[in-house]
């Protein structure tokens, strides 16, 4: 007879601190499932560059685990969010992944809505029909400058101290001043976690990536998380020149080690992620004006990740699609007024990161797969490479620990 499977509170408790979780919480649907709820159903994520929705009745649609949610900017400038779902009978209003309309029309009745969510025709309803009553359901969103993030919650946590701590850094990137040049999207057949553990450690880079290694640098305390926040000399005479030069750079941890910025060098003599190491685009996006100022590592939990370097910028987008599928989605942005074959190649632009995702495709994949063996046994992080994962693990842990003990107090 088979032992029962062990609670989530079971494995929380006996989860040690620097060591890979346990089997189910890269497997379970139920697991899974209370990710969806108590994470990315109440946490703010990042949704698209604000300048992907360039002018009135651009909109683009995501979809996180049952909700589907379009984002469109109105007549007057704004960007909104909503439910995509018709409030006649629920029909999904926006199927493509982005579009333009003039309204948002429903198609399965025509129930027509402006582009700010009201409601404006609503065929044969009857005369004690109220259309301001059946507006789109909004959703929460903020713009921070140029970054559009969204929280399906009702009652969303404070985005004030993750704004208040990266927009400085972001505002010398000028990103409401770009155009998206590439988009890229993939599916990584892994959890979602697996993936953001790859990405929050370079030990693998230098078996791996060999594009990416021209230009990214193998320090491990460039992709790792001091504990304390303390960094070396030699990064921190990088920060002062950036410092000096007007671009914020300094180490910043917030968030009980929720997002993280820091403007992080490059490998030697490079500017950005290119094969050779020099510009990717001869018209810079933004106003850093240290050409070897780097890349600014920004991270959010649960949802992205992002490089601004002088010449452009990169986006990521974690979106988990079941327990053992994420999507990831890479945006490149440049100045809106570089011309592609004039002032950026777009396959020079693009191809160092492409094969990465795809290398990294393969690596959690591979992870995906050995965990799902009956002999899996968490291992050991190190402690010079993988202190990032380690943060990682740690704010996952202690999140889902947190909501766990809600729900017992809640329940009471």
């Amino acid at each position: 007879m088979n032992a029962p499977s062990p609670s989530i509170q079971e494995l929380l408790a006996r989860r040690i601190s620097g060591y890979a979780l346990e089997q189910p919480f890269y497997t379970s649907p139920t697991i899974y499932q209370l990710d969806l709820e108590h994470i990315f159903y109440q946490e703010w994520l990042y949704a698209a560059p604000a300048c992907q929705l360039a002018k009135a009745g651009s909109y683009v649609t995501m979809r996180v685990g049952a909700y589907e949610v379009v984002i469109v900017r109105a007549r007057d400038g704004e960007i909104r969010a909503f439910h995509n779902s018709c409030r006649h009978r629920g029909s999904m209003i926006c199927k493509a992944r982005e579009g333009q309309v003039a309204k948002l029309v429903c198609p399965y009745h025509q129930w027509t809505y402006e582009l700010d969510g009201k409601l404006i025709w609503a065929n044969d309803m009857g005369p004690d029909f109220d259309m301001s009553k059946h507006g789109l359901k909004p959703v929460h969103l903020r713009n921070l400058a140029g970054l559009i993030y969204v929280c399906l919650s009702a009652t969303p946590p404070d985005f004030e101290p993750f704004a208040d701590l990266a927009l400085p850094y972001l505002e010398v990137h000028d990103l409401n001043n770009a155009k998206v040049a590439h988009t890229s999207t993939i599916v990584e057949k892994a959890n979602w976690k697996l993936v953001w553990e790859n990405n929050r450690e370079c030990y693998h880079c230098s078996s791996n990536h060999p594009s990416l290694c021209r230009s990214f640098s193998l320090d491990p305390e460039v992709a790792g998380v001091s504990a304390d926040g303390s960094v070396s000399a030699t990064l921190q005479a990088h920060f002062d020149r950036c410092e000096a030069s007007g671009a914020p750079a300094q180490f910043r941890l917030g968030g009980s080690g929720q997002f993280r910025l820091a403007r992080m060098p490059l490998q030697q003599k490079a500017v950005s992620y290119t094969l050779d190491g020099k510009a990717a685009v001869h018209k810079n996006l933004g106003r850093v004006a240290l050409p070897e100022a780097g890349s600014l590592l920004m991270f959010h939990y649960p949802t992205t990740w992002s490089h601004f370097l002088p010449d452009h910028s990169l986006t990521f987008r974690v979106t988990p699609i079941s327990a053992t599928e994420t999507e990831v989605a890479t945006t490149w942005l440049v100045n809106k007024d570089a011309v592609e074959g004039l002032d950026y190649d777009l396959k020079r632009l693009t191809e160092v990161w492409i094969s990465t995702n795809d290398e990294d495709r393969e690596i959690v994949e591979t992870n995906q797969q050995g965990i799902f063996s009956p002999a899996y046994v968490p291992g050991p992080y190190s402690p010079v490479q993988e202190s990032g994962v380690t943060q990682f693990v740690d704010w996952y842990a202690n999140w889902l620990e947190r909501s766990q003990t809600s729900m017992r107090l809640a329940a009471e």
